[in-house]
């Protein structure tokens, strides 16, 4: 088994439910539900690494750099990097080709974790099978499918990747 590293940067899938502004926002502590999501499928050993709580429509370069920055400086040879669905496509082309002999996976989720009856736990799951089997590479992994770096369309219309 690959030692596995997750780097959080936000995205839908730690968003809450803000009482205020009746939105959507990230926890004030800036914590991640990533462990609840790990501790409820039982799943492997990994390390968290919180990078950024951000809307991945909100994300520029800046902070894809820091991504990258990340994923290589993470001593894991698979790393999975929870992201928002928004702009997925464009870290993953950004990463592409500068990881090394690491297996990146980029996963995150259409409905927060805190709301339950989310997607996140699902694909969580998928991405950490992904990220011990694939070779190295980028690639994303939602709605139970894995797409390389340059084939992660996201169909707002149906709600999932195709």
């Amino acid at each position: 088994m690959k030692n596995l590293a997750i780097i959080i940067t936000g995205g839908t899938l730690d968003k809450v439910h803000d009482t205020f502004t009746e939105g959507l926002g990230f926890p004030d502590d800036g914590s991640s539900h990533m462990g609840g999501v790990l501790a409820i499928g039982r799943g492997p050993q990994a390390r968290l690494i919180p990078l950024l709580q951000k809307d991945s429509l909100d994300m520029d370069d800046a902070d894809r750099a820091a991504i990258l920055d990340a994923v290589n400086a993470a001593g894991e040879n698979a790393v999975i990097i929870t992201h928002g669905t928004g702009t997925m496509d464009k870290t993953a082309a950004c990463l592409d080709g500068k990881t090394g002999d690491k297996t990146v996976i980029l996963t995150g989720a259409m409905r927060p974790f805190s709301l339950g009856k989310s997607d996140a736990g699902f694909n969580v799951g998928g991405a950490v099978i992904a990220a011990q089997t694939l070779p190295a590479g980028v690639y994303a992994v939602m709605n139970g499918r894995v797409f390389a770096a340059g084939a992660i369309k996201k169909d707002t219309v149906r709600g999932r990747f195709d």
